[in-house]
């Protein structure tokens, strides 16, 4: 479970550092008062560990740029307080970041993705060990952060955009640069991103695929779905869920909220299509893998961020993560 601590665009330039930082605090005092079911976790490590204890890991994210204050700084002090991906954008432009609103597919923009600082901040989150998320951002912004990181980013919620034409969804460029990448694109449940309007089903979502034998050869019919596409056009390694119930309003028809979760993963199982092992990598061994390269991307302690030539000392420990490894049991979900 990714807690996201949100502050809205108006804020930025003012006190969007102070309301982030209590945003934080809040999610953490949160995990606190809550101990049995709920622990704070910061690493690979401790996510598995929670998940053998039978508790739902709870990670913080900062969504949105705007929440920096233009300020590596702050963004390691995000880190130090446990935050572990931060969102470029939200749904407004940074000094350094071009976000999707108003995006279209004709823009003729001279404007770069990123600046030199926005590239300095997707190397300090490489550096640190933190989670590039490109959700949100604008195409250019994708293109230029997959050029700059070190690591897999990211997309905490977005569908793809050649099943829905928002600018909020990932093209199919940068899904097969994203697998380049070693990336993820995590699908969100919000109607507007699914089917582009307030309704849309789980099939929506997830799609379904019939083997029909033929008297030459057999072929596979899929509905057309955000999942099915983005393993289609990216690769079984670089799909995900992100739901985004807290933040949504709209739901499809079958995923209205966290306890359809089952019937999402069983519904896959009678999909042909569909290992059980894919469905595993789907449901989170995709996001742990990124989460684990990222940790071990991290650079040495003594690398330093340039600035146009001036130096930005870190210092922040770094360690080194571990290969990890999780097992899921699915065999329950399946119908009966």
């Amino acid at each position: 479970q990714f807690w996201s601590a949100y502050v809205p665009c108006g804020a930025a330039q003012l006190n969007a550092v102070q309301l982030s930082l209590e945003q934080i605090d809040v999610i953490r005092r949160l995990a606190e008062m809550n101990a049995q079911h709920l622990t704070l976790v910061t690493s690979v490590k401790g996510l598995i560990e929670a998940h053998r204890e039978g508790k739902i890991a709870s990670l913080i994210g900062v969504e949105g740029g705007h929440s920096l204050g233009n300020s590596l700084g702050v963004l390691r002090t995000f880190y130090g307080l446990g935050a572990r991906y931060l969102t470029l954008t939200h749904a407004c432009d940074t000094s350094w970041a071009v976000c999707s609103v108003g995006e279209t597919n004709n823009t003729q923009d001279s404007t770069p993705g990123l600046s030199e600082f926005g590239k300095a901040v997707v190397r300090e989150l490489n550096r640190l060990g933190m989670l590039v998320d490109l959700s949100h951002v604008s195409t250019r912004t994708m293109r230029a952060a997959l050029q700059t990181t070190r690591a897999p980013v990211i997309f905490s919620h977005s569908a793809a955009r050649a099943l829905c034409n928002s600018t909020r969804n990932v093209p199919d460029d940068v899904l097969r640069n994203l697998a380049k990448n070693g990336g993820v694109a995590m699908v969100p449940f919000y109607t507007y991103f699914i089917t582009c309007n307030s309704t849309a089903t789980i099939k929506d979502v997830i799609g379904t695929c019939n083997a029909i034998r033929e008297t030459v050869l057999s072929r596979n019919y899929c509905t057309r779905s955000h999942i099915n596409h983005i393993r289609k056009v990216a690769g079984i390694d670089h799909v995900g869920i992100g739901a985004g119930f807290d933040g949504i309003n709209f739901t499809p028809t079958g995923l209205e909220d966290v306890s359809r979760y089952p019937q999402l993963l069983a519904t896959l199982l009678e999909d042909p299509t569909w290992t059980e092992d894919d469905i595993k990598k789907l449901a989170g061994l995709n996001l742990l893998r990124v989460f684990a390269k990222v940790e071990q991307t991290r650079v040495s302690n003594r690398q330093r961020i340039e600035i146009n030539g001036v130096e930005d000392p870190s210092e922040t420990p770094l360690g080194r993560g571990e290969p990890v490894h999780l097992r899921l049991r699915l065999k329950d979900l399946k119908h009966r």
